[in-house]
């Protein structure tokens, strides 16, 4: 008599308790599957992308070739090494910045896309109105550093302190002239500052760029100039111009004398025209940490720290965090000067 059931061929009751054992188990799977909560899934999501940096990153400098891309460009090329990948930059110069900003609001949020800043984030939607984007819109990475200004005076004004000029111009009100390479630049709003704490009253004259500044200072027309050092430097040398005292935290070895503005006696006054990267606000928090932590490592690296103080870059490396916090105080207190001093855009 013939098996009807052969060796290793189930029969139909088994076939059907083998179904039903994997019918369940599937179910059971995606039940659990609906339960589960959502971060549990977009865990194991995420887990499966590639990794961040898996492709270039772009820094835009909103700015024509010049100190903040130079400078910009030191600090990235430590960073990429240190990412593994390629750091970009891009000039997208126009509207004092503003052309910058709005391509990166532009850009995809996905943390291959920052920006070098400089005072003006926190100052051209005070100054302009029509400006499509405000501070808010972006977060900070970090701080680099600054390029100390000078408060200079040529050598025929017969002072040689800040609290000598004070007196000197508040004794002639509205007779003496301050130059400024343009309305709401850092030289600009650094020289109203001291006038709002110190009651000052000059004549601006405005030029196109520092350089433009000096023959009117050599000759006198000209009583005060807020300066970076790398302009002021040669002629304060060659005793031409007359530092008074320099806008930074410290002093600088090339003028070791010379005193800041805090030991000066006007503390209030003191500002950075600070150079840093900043990125859309929506940008993945853990990129924005992940990209400030490697502008630290590479702000504490020896040639980067040379190279920079070559380009006369006082560094004041700051974290994301506390560069939030500065960027705060900043368009509070400028926003403050501009009201107060009435100050224009010249648009």
């Amino acid at each position: 008599m013939t098996d009807s059931n052969p060796v290793g061929r189930p029969d139909a009751d088994a076939l059907f308790l083998a179904r039903r054992r994997v019918l369940g188990g599937l179910s059971a799977m995606a039940a659990a599957s609906l339960a589960a909560p959502l971060g549990v899934l977009h865990s194991g999501y995420a887990q499966a992308q590639v990794k961040w940096p898996s492709k270039p990153i772009y820094c835009i400098v909103p700015y024509g070739p010049g100190v903040v891309a130079l400078v910009s460009r030191v600090v990235t090329e430590q960073m990429a090494l240190q990412l593994g990948q390629a750091i970009v930059m891009e000039n997208k110069a126009g509207a004092s910045g503003n052309v910058g900003a709005d391509y990166v609001l532009r850009a995809p949020r996905d943390g291959y896309t920052f920006m070098a800043c400089a005072p003006f984030l926190t100052t051209n939607p005070i100054l302009m109105p029509t400006a499509k984007w405000k501070t808010s819109d972006f977060v900070g990475i970090g701080v680099i550093g600054a390029p100390p200004n000078v408060f200079v005076v040529p050598a025929s004004v017969p002072v040689n302190s800040m609290r000598e000029l004070v007196e000197y111009v508040k004794a002639r009100p509205g007779a003496l002239n301050v130059g400024n390479p343009s309305i709401g630049s850092s030289n600009h709003l650094g020289q109203e500052l001291l006038f709002n704490i110190t009651g000052m009253d000059m004549v601006n004259i405005m030029y196109k760029t520092q350089p433009d500044m000096l023959n009117e200072l050599f000759s006198g027309q000209l009583t005060l100039s807020l300066m970076t050092i790398a302009v002021a430097l040669p002629h304060i040398r060659t005793g031409k111009l007359k530092a008074l005292a320099i806008s930074a935290p410290r002093r600088v070895p090339e003028l070791p004398d010379l005193p800041t503005i805090g030991e000066a006696g006007y503390a209030e006054a003191m500002f950075l025209p600070w150079f840093g990267f900043v990125a859309a606000a929506d940008t993945p928090r853990p990129i924005i940490r992940r990209l400030s932590d490697e502008m630290q490592k590479a702000l504490a690296h020896p040639d980067v720290v040379s190279r920079l103080e070559k380009l006369g870059t006082q560094l004041t490396p700051m974290p994301a965090e506390e560069f939030d916090k500065l960027i705060a105080s900043e368009t509070q207190r400028w926003a403050t000067v501009i009201r107060q001093r009435n100050i224009k855009a010249d648009l």
